[in-house]
């Protein structure tokens, strides 16, 4: 005799059969308990260290193309009569071993460090600078804090002056300011009673003669460099060396869109006027500094200092505060600025404007 199933039953046999939901949670689980938990490092592209390393080099031109560090660290090492150009912005550039070379080396947001060298000349622009047991280089410095030497000898300094198409772009990934140049102020960890380890180079000299353009027939042909002052993108200073007047002016401009531009149109009308641009700084100002800084001025520059880091400027040479004051007047008339009133307060303007800016910056 033939079994009968009723439709309640088959519907009851279907469901029996049918897997749960937490049947189906359980499934899952397992399933991922099975694959091997994935870590942010396991998706991170892999790096070849060769990519980051200039090692062992002689008689060569190398280095590295715009895009190709992108902000990563660089080594070189070992490297014996080299053009070493890095037209690229970095984190670290470390310079061990290397004689007789000639670098480029694009702006770097931390340390420069070039240890147990000798016979370079490098263009450099970078957050930190030092040097530590190298012998006779020449170095075209833009550097936000004090350059440090130690152990060193036959260390020369001059102002970076430095152009490629890049460059400006690279200064800001690298979050370095055109305006905060330290490159004279150089101190030196080990200093020898009766000798000097380091000296400023003349005032007239030209940074290709030291560092060539890339040649024609290297990788880095395309790359239209250019040392001339009026072309570099960091200000010509003339640092720590002897000022030829007993007269400056400072010139400050407030943040705003063209604070840059409005910078160096400043610096090509003073010095078409045949003044001198001593020192620049671009730093942050809170509205109590304002009355130690600008003194009777301060209110009117109150709410500017809010909006953001100011750059200043101090320019020498007799009839120099005359003349800035013609500038503003002429060049600038619709933008507010702080110029000194009158050669008796500049030396007082100059003195506290940089005094403050060196301990805000921890010079």
């Amino acid at each position: 005799m033939g079994c009968c199933f009723s439709k309640k039953s088959k519907r009851k046999s279907e469901k029996e059969l049918r897997p749960t939901s937490a049947g189906t949670e359980n499934t899952t689980n397992n399933n991922a308990e099975a694959e091997p938990k994935k870590y942010s490092w396991d998706t991170r592209e892999k790096v070849d260290p060769n990519d980051y390393t200039l090692k062992g080099a002689k008689d060569a031109t190398i280095g590295r193309l715009p895009g190709k560090l992108n902000g990563q660290q660089l080594v070189i090492q070992d490297c014996e009569n080299c053009d070493i150009y890095v037209f690229d912005h970095s984190a670290t550039i470390s310079i061990d071993d290397c004689v007789n070379c000639r670098v480029v080396l694009g702006p770097i947001k931390g340390s420069v460090f070039i240890r147990n060298c000798k016979d370079m000349k490098c263009v450099v622009a970078c957050q930190q600078f030092r040097a530590r047991d190298c012998k006779k280089a020449e170095v075209f410095l833009c550097c936000s804090t004090q350059p440090i030497i130690e152990s060193s000898t036959g260390m020369k300094f001059g102002c970076y002056q430095y152009y490629y198409p890049e460059l400006a772009f690279h200064f800001k990934d690298a979050g370095l300011s055109i305006f905060n140049n330290n490159w004279s102020n150089v101190h030196d960890f080990t200093p020898v009673s009766g000798e000097t380890n380091w000296s400023l180079l003349p005032e007239d000299t030209a940074v290709l003669d030291y560092v060539p353009a890339p040649d024609q027939e290297s990788e880095f042909k395309g790359i239209r460099v250019s040392a001339d002052g009026s072309r570099s993108i960091v200000p010509l200073t003339r640092g720590g060396r002897r000022k030829d007047s007993d007269e400056s002016c400072l010139f400050v401009f407030f943040c705003g869109d063209y604070t840059t531009a409005n910078a160096r149109k400043l610096i090509d009308e003073a010095m078409g006027k045949g003044f001198v641009l001593i020192q620049t700084k671009e730093v942050s100002m809170r509205p109590e500094d304002a009355n130690r800084v600008f003194q009777g001025s301060a209110e009117d520059f109150t709410e500017l200092i809010t909006k953001g880091p100011v750059v200043a400027l101090e320019l020498n040479g007799d009839g120099v505060v005359e003349a800035c004051r013609n500038i503003a007047d002429e060049v600038f008339s619709g933008t507010k600025v702080f110029v000194s009133e009158s050669k008796n307060t500049s030396g007082r303007d100059v003195d506290n404007f940089f005094n403050f800016a060196d301990m805000q910056m921890g010079l």
